[in-house]
């Protein structure tokens, strides 16, 4: 069966309960070099997995939501952030109903001064785009998207080892904000580039990682805070 007419909620549940850790538990280079200069307030990651980011931004005074698809997942994100001391929330909920509905599933009217979208990216069925300009609509005025994405395979791989992928799901820093369509009146672009890495393969390959990096900037200006 093609991956992408599996069920996602079925294959993620699968792919969780195969390990009893999938990632690092680290956070996102990327958004920790963006997050570590900013004044701490409401942040929403979303695909938190096992909750890296989220804990990451917990501990450094962020009122941090993360929702993923897995609730094996979420369980583990919430179990670590009870062990560490940590307030966070974790939604267990298919970001495919949170576009529809954002309040209804992230738990609050109010926007996130933070909304970021690591490694975002799947073998089954994932309406992305959508998910994405829905990201931008919940950032709050001087708030900042951050989208990081695999943009290219690893540096080990070889032949049609990730073809399943599809040239698709290696986007680069240009298709990215082409599928988010940003308003340039209302948005600055900080970042969009292809950032290496270092990383080490599945055999003990030493090699790279190549990521998509994407950091916007909501610039509309508040009413009030309008230059007298």
């Amino acid at each position: 069966m093609n991956d992408a007419n599996l069920d996602p909620a079925a294959f993620w549940e699968q792919r969780y309960g195969e390990a009893d850790r999938v990632w690092s538990g680290r956070v996102n280079a990327a958004l920790a070099a963006v997050a570590g200069d900013l004044q701490p307030g409401r942040s929403l990651d979303l695909g938190c997995g096992e909750g890296g980011d989220v804990l990451w931004l917990a501990a450094r005074g962020w009122e941090a939501t993360g929702i993923d698809l897995s609730p094996t997942a979420v369980g583990r994100a919430e179990a670590e952030a009870e062990s560490r001391g940590l307030s966070a929330t974790f939604v267990a909920a298919d970001l495919t109903d949170w576009v529809g509905k954002p309040a209804a599933v992230d738990g609050s009217d109010r926007p996130f001064d933070l909304v970021s979208a690591s490694f975002l990216q799947s073998p089954t069925q994932l309406p992305r785009r959508e998910v994405l300009r829905a990201a931008a609509a919940r950032v709050a005025p001087g708030g900042r998207l951050v989208v990081v994405a695999h943009g290219a395979p690893p540096s080990w791989a070889k032949g049609d080892e990730h073809a399943h992928h599809g040239p698709s799901s290696f986007p680069t820093p240009t298709t990215e904000l082409a599928d988010l369509a940003l308003d340039a009146a209302s948005w600055r672009v900080e970042i969009a580039e292809i950032r290496e890495r270092s990383a080490v393969g599945p055999n003990g390959e030493h090699g790279s990682h190549f990521d998509s990096v994407i950091v916007c900037k909501n610039s509309v200006v508040l009413p009030e805070e309008t230059p007298m």
